[in-house]
Formats: C-alpha cells, sequence, structure tokens
C-alpha cells in the first residue's frame, strides 16, 4: 500500500511533538523542504536541515521543533487537508481560515507553496495542503 509522504511527514513532526522531542527526522523530498521552509517562515518550527547519511540512498530531512516557556509547545495542531484520494482546492475569493486567523494553511500554487495570507496578497489560489494552529 502506498503512503502519502506529506502525511507521513506531518505525523512525525506531530509524534515528535507530543513526545517532546526536540527533532524529527524523516526521508526528504523537495515538498516537504518546502512545507519545513514555511513552518519556520512562520514561526513554528526553530530550523531545519537535510542531512546526507552514509549508507543511505537518501538524504534525511531533520525538523528542529520549538517550544515555548516551560516547555509549551508551539505547535498545537497539524493537519493534511488535501489527499491524494480526495483533492481540495480554494479560489482566490474563497481561501481558508483557520482558528479564525490564529493558524496556518498552506496552499501549493503555481508560484509554490505559500500561506494563505500571503496567497491572499498576490490573489491566487492553489491546493490546499495543510492546516496548522
Amino acid at each position: 500500500m502506498l503512503t502519502d509522504p506529506i502525511a507521513d511527514m506531518l505525523t512525525r513532526i506531530r509524534n515528535a511533538n507530543k513526545a517532546m522531542q526536540d527533532s524529527a527526522r524523516m526521508p526528504t523530498s523537495r515538498i516537504k523542504e518546502e512545507i519545513a521552509r514555511v513552518l519556520k517562515d512562520e514561526g513554528y518550527i526553530k530550523d531545519f536541515s537535510v542531512v546526507e547519511v552514509e549508507g543511505q540512498p537518501y538524504s534525511t530531512l531533520v525538523v528542529e521543533l520549538k517550544f515555548g516557556k516551560n516547555r509549551q509547545r508551539v505547535i498545537s495542531g497539524l493537519k493534511r487537508v488535501s489527499r491524494p484520494g480526495r483533492r481540495v482546492y480554494a479560489r482566490k475569493d474563497r481561501l481558508p481560515r483557520v482558528l479564525g486567523g490564529l493558524g496556518t494553511a498552506i496552499l501549493s500554487t503555481s508560484t509554490g507553496l505559500v500561506t494563505g495570507r500571503q496567497a491572499a496578497e498576490r490573489g491566487i489560489g492553489g491546493e490546499v495542503i495543510a492546516f496548522v494552529w
């Protein structure tokens, strides 16, 4: 059975966050790196890096999680919206809002991965990849 690599990435981040680990590791791809870039730009994670592991045919994406005072989680939820079995698209005039604007929607557009706020500023729509809050 084929699994969704983006859902796998979000699940690894969700599990590491719940277990209060400092980082999450996963096989890398361009879209996973772009999702990590958006999460970093929005302040949900500390940093991310691509590590070449000797003896493995693929690179590893290491996502360093961020915690607030008293080890309080910065990411309280991650949800995959558009799946391979059911794609979800948003037009420029009907962009999704997460928790009334407190969360972030990640969209895949013709100009790359952007947040819902950036898509509204640019006046573009696209596929809704995930919600983060």
